[in-house]
């Protein structure tokens, strides 16, 4: 009788972090990824030293490599290693929207940059409405399996392996969906990396 309390308990943590990388994976607008924060104190006088420098340079690559060992660790089904290393990149591309939104937004991008902003939210979208519908559907099945708990156990037991399963694909889809949005950020910020 202890067993099912156990996987219980497990699913209960499985779908905290499943709905956890769902909220990581909700897309930023178009308004949002191009609008810097409002300022919050005057800004200084221009010194002739550019806003965004070295340092924000630094901060890009930085960014760029952690999305891509991001990618590489979720293709290698080490999805916590993945997920952590999209939301270190996630807030290394939030520094720099914040930093260098403004010279980011006077740049115009070329039909080509377009073309592939629209295909990464296509393709983060698409991973964000599988992952729900992956988690909706392990809602479901655990939700009979608890009803099934007590009568059948054989059917628990494949229920509940089963949720499990669809939990995990769903917290890859969900990093995967992040990992989309942060591509587009990654080619917004592209004129930091030359």
């Amino acid at each position: 009788m202890s067993k099912p309390r156990y996987v219980t308990r497990i699913f209960t943590l499985f779908l905290l972090l499943g709905f956890t990388g769902a909220a990581l994976a909700q897309p930023q607008t178009p308004a949002q990824t191009q609008t810097p924060a409002p300022p919050q104190t005057p800004a200084p006088p221009q010194t002739g030293k550019p806003a965004c420098g070295p340092d924000h340079q630094i901060l890009y690559k930085r960014a760029v490599t952690l999305l891509d060992g991001a990618e590489k660790k979720l293709n290698a089904n080490y999805t916590a290693e993945a997920k952590s290393l999209a939301k270190e990149a996630k807030s290394l591309f939030a520094i720099l929207q914040k930093e260098c939104g403004e010279e980011q937004k006077q740049r115009t991008l070329t039909p080509k940059e377009e073309q592939q902003e629209a295909i990464n939210h296509k393709l983060a979208a698409a991973e964000e409405s599988q992952a729900e519908n992956l988690m909706k559907s392990a809602e479901e099945k655990f939700q009979k399996a608890q009803k099934l708990e007590t009568t059948q156990p054989e059917m628990y037991t494949t229920l509940m392996r089963q949720v499990k399963a669809e939990n995990e694909q769903a917290q890859k889809r969900s990093i995967k969906a992040i990992i989309y949005w942060m591509r587009t950020e990654q080619m917004l910020f592209s004129w930091l990396g030359r």
